[in-house]
């Protein structure tokens, strides 16, 4: 520990530390613009001079490291005087166009400029201007604003792990810009937008729709991946206008995903269900939607309900949630399915394995808390897209890549993770099992060996060449047995996956092979509340693949579009149009007015209050934002009624804290336990290929990360990115070759008597045998299951056609 004086106050600090941490330690503000605790050094804005006792000139606090006895004044005359100075020299070619500019209010420059500014410019010279640059369509710029702090650049290369924005040109000539022809893609720019101190990079979706003085703001969390990020909701007159980051250090620290930030959009939708929809059917045998109350709404679905279950009984109902609902809307649900009588309710919705039922200790969950994911030194990764699946996991693995941590995959896809990868086996789905259990043999292997053979591998473990899955099963063991701290995680593939339970015992021996902690990187927000809210089937109840693969004649769906949100989008839209009477609550009409009987609007996460449990185990509570749009209430409210309406016992509820309450009561926490007993797992078998029928391929089924749940669908910003363009046909150049396919030729895909039309692409990273084809994407919909085999063939087009083309 070292002593320092700041303004005359006496503390110590870590050796290494700088003035400017010392100084926020005590509370003492030292203006700055390209200082930021989450990025490194850079000392170029000099905004931050202050005295140093015996320093030839003042200092930039951001990088002088504190020594022992040094005395540091932050508001003395000499100090002001150089921070005066700078500020004049920053305002130089600044525009004077704080009343347009979106970040007038919130602008770290406007705010420093007030107390270090002066009231007019000694330079009467000819201001520069700067062209603007095309970014995307998440990031507005102006960046004649722009003071070249370098935050955005430095962001991209050191958080979001890719550099796409750079400086150009020395001097007052100096720029920022993008690579010639690119925008910024990554699925964590946003970012970049609350870094810039200045208004150079701002929202381009909230762009000159309201100023900041203008907004509400609410606490809320993101209903999207496991992580439950902590958000900031503001509105204007009742529409959600921009949302920001709420800094928690323990889950998202200051960041945001992009799908995080700007999903709101698809609040806003015009896709909105505002009223209470009745189907009716005339004597010709036409149908028509009518806008009816929700008295009539709510008494027409008891009565079906009810004749349903006295007619066919109850087991006949069934009823699926979706993993995005809330906590008490999923307790609300399984609640009242019970109450009828029946056992089938389901939130997993694209899961398709259920052998682990009944078998487990407690509920699936991370295993460890988010901020221990960075303090391992080892992790293996089985089954998972995990950028997009899980952006901020990633970027806290990525910082921990930089301190030596060594990070382990098995997937079917060989994705730029922006990480380094000390190992990875990129192997078809049919064949991850069998890789983990060589992984587990090598480990146990391994163990029996002297100290020096368990050392990870050389440089040459992460050389990407023809070598066999025993090799990589080898050296993903040794980078594991050299670890202290293990990890061992299964992510939203092999979650999916149709050996998933066999996956899950794997992992649970290699963990206990190697004393390591182990979990599931859970797919949405309630991904471990849903167990906690007991959405799942009991005794004699049916999963959500089997009500759906032996149609139900009722089914009940909570914010739930069967399409895109199950494992087999074909099998669930058969279930739904069999179903003699399916109810709909959903804030979104979607294809529901094809299938479904009745239309209850419900409102969005902005639009009630509830509760996410997320992956690990953190419940955290919410209220609405804003008011529900027209006619739509929140979901727990409709299930409250309903249940009364149909005489259900035990419904009595005047608030969702007393839902969450019930459903997880305070003091007594519920059972978190990955382990399981009595699954089946393979023995290790022979490296190879995929093993598929003649002239069939494997799917690999990813789930777009614009594509996951209903609001990130019509955030109209999201899908004008690069990540939700049209899914492709992904195969390697074996593959289309052998199926005589060019790259961006139409092929016809068909699956379980579904088929769909699509591009090619070229994919060599992908393994033999395997095509990757998008899920969750109107353009697949009419496919069959997530996992399996399928056919492809290219579609010729005829002489003619081609010459008019």
């Amino acid at each position: 520990m070292l002593k320092v004086n700041i303004d005359g106050i006496d503390t110590e600090v870590q050796n290494g530390a700088t003035v400017m941490e010392a100084a926020n330690g005590l509370g003492i503000y030292i203006p700055h613009f390209c200082y930021h605790k989450k990025l490194s050094i850079a000392a170029n804005c000099r905004m931050c001079l202050v005295q140093v006792e015996k320093a030839p000139k003042p200092m930039p606090a951001c990088a002088t490291p504190v020594t022992d006895g040094m005395k540091v004044l932050t508001q003395s005359e000499y100090a002001r005087q150089a921070q005066n100075g700078v500020m004049e020299f920053l305002l130089i070619n600044h525009p004077l166009d704080c009343p347009i500019c979106d970040q007038g209010g919130e602008c770290q420059l406007q705010d420093l400029a007030v107390g270090y500014g002066c009231s007019n410019s000694r330079y009467a010279e000819e201001k520069r201007v700067v062209v603007n640059k095309n970014l995307g369509p998440l990031i507005a710029t102006d960046m004649t604003r722009c003071i070249h702090c370098t935050r955005c650049v430095r962001y991209g290369q050191e958080l979001a792990g890719v550099m796409e924005l750079g400086m150009i040109n020395r001097g007052e000539h100096a720029e920022i810009i993008a690579f010639v022809g690119r925008t910024v893609d990554s699925e964590l720019s946003g970012n970049m937008i609350d870094l810039c101190p200045v208004g150079a990079l701002t929202s381009k979706p909230f762009r000159y729709t309201a100023r900041t003085w203008e907004l509400s703001r609410r606490k809320s969390v993101s209903p999207h991946d496991g992580l439950g990020s902590n958000l900031v909701v503001q509105s204007n007159l009742d529409k959600v206008m921009r949302v920001v980051p709420l800094e928690n250090e323990e889950i998202n620290e200051c960041w945001l995903s992009d799908k995080d930030r700007f999903s709101y959009d698809g609040v806003n939708s015009e896709d909105r269900l505002t009223q209470p929809m009745l189907k009716e059917t005339s004597v010709s045998g036409e149908t028509a939607w009518r806008p009816v109350e929700w008295r009539l709404a709510l008494e027409h679905v008891a009565s079906r309900l009810g004749s349903i279950a006295a007619t066919h009984g109850a087991r006949e109902i069934a009823a699926l949630g979706s993993p995005h609902a809330t906590l008490e809307e999923l307790y609300l649900l399984q609640k009242l399915v019970r109450s009828l009588g029946s056992q089938s309710v389901d939130f997993r919705l694209r899961q398709s394995d259920f052998s682990a039922d009944g078998k487990r200790a407690g509920i699936p969950w991370l295993g460890m808390k988010v901020t221990e994911l960075a303090e391992l030194d080892r992790v293996l990764v089985i089954g998972s897209f995990l950028r997009k699946d899980h952006p901020l996991l990633t970027q806290r693995w990525r910082q921990a890549g930089r301190r030596g941590q060594q990070f382990n995959l098995i997937h079917s896809t060989d994705d730029d993770l922006l990480l380094e990868a000390a190992n990875k086996a990129i192997v078809a789905p049919a064949d991850i099992a069998g890789v983990l259990a060589r992984v587990l043999k090598a480990v146990n292997e391994g163990k029996q060996s002297p100290p020096e053979a368990k050392q990870a591998g050389s440089p040459g473990a992460r050389e990407t060449g023809a070598r066999g899955a025993q090799d990589r099963a080898g050296r993903i063991a040794a980078s594991l047995l050299s670890g202290r701290k293990v990890g061992i995680f299964l992510g939203n593939f092999s979650q999916q996956h149709s050996q998933a339970s066999q996956i899950e015992s794997l992992v649970q021996q290699l963990a206990d092979a190697l004393g390591a902690k182990w979990g599931f990187l859970g797919e949405a927000a309630n991904s471990v509340g849903g167990y906690v809210a007991q959405c799942v089937p009991g005794a004699g109840g049916l999963d959500a693949s089997a009500m759906l693969a032996s149609p139900r004649k009722a089914y009940l769906l909570l914010n739930v579009e069967p399409d895109l949100d199950c494992h087999d989008a074909r099998g669930a839209m058969a279930a739904m149009n069999g179903a003699e009477f399916v109810v709909a609550m959903t804030a979104f009409r979607g294809h529901a007015p094809d299938y479904a009987d009745v239309l209850l609007p419900t409102g969005p996460f902005t639009e009630t209050s509830g509760s996410f449990i997320n992956t690990e185990g953190r419940l955290q509570s919410f209220n609405g934002v804003v008011k529900p749009l027209g006619e739509a209430r929140p979901a727990w409210k409709v299930l409250r009624v309903l249940a009364n309406l149909l005489g259900a016992a035990g419904f009595e509820y005047d608030s969702s804290e007393q839902i969450r309450d019930e459903a997880c009561p305070p003091g007594r926490p519920p059972l978190f336990d990955n382990r399981t007993d009595g699954l089946q797992s393979p023995a290790a078998g022979p490296a190879g290929g995929a093993s598929t029928r003649a002239g069939t391929l494997q799917r690999i089924a990813e789930v777009p990360i614009y594509s996951a749940d209903p609001l990130v669908r019509r955030s109209r910003p999201l899908q004008r990115t690069r990540d939700a363009r049209p899914p492709r046909a992904w195969m390697n150049a074996a593959e289309l070759a052998r199926f005589g396919i060019t790259e961006g030729q139409k092929v016809a895909i068909r699956q379980h008597g579904g088929e769909a039309v699509l591009e090619a692409g070229l994919d060599d990273s992908l393994p033999a045998g395997c095509v990757r084809l998008a899920a969750a994407h109107p353009l697949t919909a009419g496919l069959g299951p997530m996992a399996g085999e399928l056919t492809v063939e290219a579609i010729k087009v005829e002489a003619k056609a081609e010459a008019a083309a």
